[in-house]
């Protein structure tokens, strides 16, 4: 059964930093990748942060490059997401996503979700 369980969100000023987390299981050498996703009300979803498992190659959605920072602990079976220089556009609800038992980055499995709000 996988599961994954995101923490981490919390109210901010504009500014400061937060880091999520993404617990995943089974044994984090199954996931293929890992993103971290937001939506905020009445948008599109955005994908801003991919991290392969392996190879550890990252990538980000240019609105958070420079500013977020996604990370892998094996060990752990956990993979962050390190905000900083939070504005108040990174609002949003930011979910977790993880790809299992295939060869592309397409995630299959989701957590439910972690409340980021940056205020101003």
């Amino acid at each position: 059964q996988v599961q994954l369980v995101e923490s981490g969100g919390d109210s901010v000023q504009a500014g400061g930093s937060l880091r999520l987390s993404c617990v995943t299981s089974p044994n984090a050498f199954d996931r293929f990748c890992t993103e971290w996703v937001r939506q905020a009300p009445g948008q599109e979803r955005e994908v801003i942060a991919t991290i392969w498992t392996r190879s550890r190659r990252t990538s980000y959605a240019d609105s958070v490059k420079g500013r977020f920072t996604i990370s892998q602990d094996n060990a752990k079976n956990t993979v962050y997401l390190q905000m900083n220089g939070l504005k108040p556009e990174d609002s949003a609800m930011y979910y977790c996503g993880a790809t299992f038992g295939l060869l592309k980055c397409e995630p299959n499995y989701w957590g439910q979700g972690t409340q980021v709000t940056v205020s101003s």
